[in-house]
């Protein structure tokens, strides 16, 4: 069972970071990622970090134990949506888009 939580925690954090990066990436917007702050960067970054935390979420085998997962999968995407919407890796820009 802990390895469902700590996989499907992971794979959340890792799938709910790569909505905002894919979904500026296709709205061709500035925003900063570890590749780069342009529209393309971003649609990879945000892409591989889908791809991945699909991979870890199959890994975490949430059918196993699925209370357990879709908490701790819940938790994961609710902590990075948070830092999305708060400070952010680079601080916060109150630029507006």
């Amino acid at each position: 069972m802990w390895q469902t939580i700590g996989l499907g925690f992971l794979g959340g954090v890792l799938a709910g970071n790569g909505v905002p990066h894919f979904v500026r990436g296709i709205t061709r917007k500035q925003y900063p990622s570890v590749f780069g702050a342009g529209p393309i960067p971003n649609l990879i970054a945000g892409w591989a970090g889908l791809v991945i935390g699909t991979l870890v979420l199959w890994w975490a085998h949430p059918a196993r134990h699925p209370a357990p997962a879709f908490a701790a999968i819940s938790c994961g995407v609710l902590l990075i949506g948070l830092f999305h919407a708060g400070p952010g890796a680079f601080g916060r820009e109150d630029a507006p888009d």
